[in-house]
């Protein structure tokens, strides 16, 4: 019935009235949406489609002002709405991890942007890393007349690739052997499982080839050092802050989007182990609690996911101190349990 009454645009405006009555206990003119809303309507055109919503019952207009605030039957669309959309939104999440994705990183960005809309705050991940990173494959492929192509797939299919010079041409059925040899040998090896014993046994199978070995194996550690020291960091909804008044300010919002801009100065909040709860490694920092200056008006609550055996990292959420802080550690609470639900079965 909701379909046949309300079109997109009155949906928008009433969802507009309703979160910010929600935010300001005041009633809601037509100004007031023309600049928060992303609706690009003039207040006139506003004030018409609220006269419409007050006729089919969704607003009302309290004596003592010229606002609008919601009736039940807002109230109660409001509510379905977003039961739905959240539904709809751990369908989504659903979906997207039990699809094969080739690289984890595709994951955890498209994640940050999904969380961004789900909390509406900004949101940062960051990338697993491994203190024992396990080899999952290695692959040599000819490019041009003296260049060799490594590409190094690490566990949680993390890929490095390298371009190495060689002396000579390698035949194809050269190529081919090495790569048996590589991927017979390394796989499902650490770093420090690759021991002497190991290397010398290479070598010896490679035979002439042995120079090739020794090259391979030197950005093979290089990949796993890089992974394990280097961290990425994903982030979505940046822009959300704007919507909170204690963050948009010019000078705050400039400092606040110039750190979710910097690795560097993130490190600082993925790499404190803080005490948090045993069970979710849920952290909740508020104002000055925080590592970094830039995030002292600001709450930010951080969960530990895992990808499986050994893959690691961090989810943060970063928002006014007035944050719906149970709807946020809800939400990563049910994330990081369908994560690791979801990559402990692959495994």
């Amino acid at each position: 019935m909701r379909q046949l009454e309300l079109g997109e645009r009155k949906e928008k405006i009433l969802k507009a009235i309703i979160q910010t009555y929600l935010e300001t206990g005041e009633p809601v003119g037509s100004r007031t949406i023309s600049k928060y809303s992303d609706l690009n309507l003039s207040s006139a055109t506003i004030r018409n489609e609220m006269s419409d919503l007050e006729e089919l019952g969704y607003i009302i207009q309290p004596h003592t002002s010229a606002g609008r605030i919601p009736s039940d039957k807002g109230y109660r669309f409001y509510v379905d709405q977003i039961i739905r959309e959240k539904d709809d939104e751990v369908t989504e999440i659903k979906d997207l991890m039990i699809q094969r994705v080739d690289r984890v990183e595709l994951l955890l960005k498209q994640l940050a942007t999904i969380l961004a809309a789900n909390t509406n705050y900004a949101t940062m991940i960051s990338g697993p890393q491994y203190h024992q990173t396990k080899i999952k494959f290695i692959q040599l492929s000819r490019m041009e007349a003296g260049k060799l192509l490594i590409v190094t797939v690490l566990e949680g299919n993390i890929i490095k690739n390298s371009m190495v010079d060689l002396d000579g041409e390698l035949s194809e059925e050269e190529l081919l052997n090495l790569n048996i040899l590589l991927n017979n040998s390394l796989n499902g090896l650490t770093s420090d499982q690759i021991n002497l014993g190991v290397i010398t046994k290479m070598k010896e199978q490679a035979g002439s080839r042995r120079q090739i070995v020794d090259l391979v194996l030197n950005e093979v550690a290089e990949a796993i050092r890089a992974n394990e020291e280097d961290l990425q960091i994903y982030t979505g909804g940046t822009t959300n802050i704007f919507k909170y008044p204690k963050l948009s300010d010019g000078q705050k919002a400039s400092e606040l989007l110039g750190t979710l801009e910097q690795k560097e100065l993130l490190k600082n909040l993925f790499t404190d182990e803080g005490d948090g709860q045993e069970n979710t490694g849920i952290q909740v920092y508020i104002g000055d609690e925080t590592l970094v200056q830039s995030m002292r008006d600001c709450s930010v609550v951080t969960a530990n996911y895992v990808l499986g055996d050994g893959l690691r990292g961090t989810i943060g959420i970063i928002g006014p101190k007035r944050m719906d802080y149970e709807k946020v550690v809800n939400t990563l609470r049910s994330l990081m349990s369908q994560l690791e639900a979801t990559f402990t079965h692959d495994q």
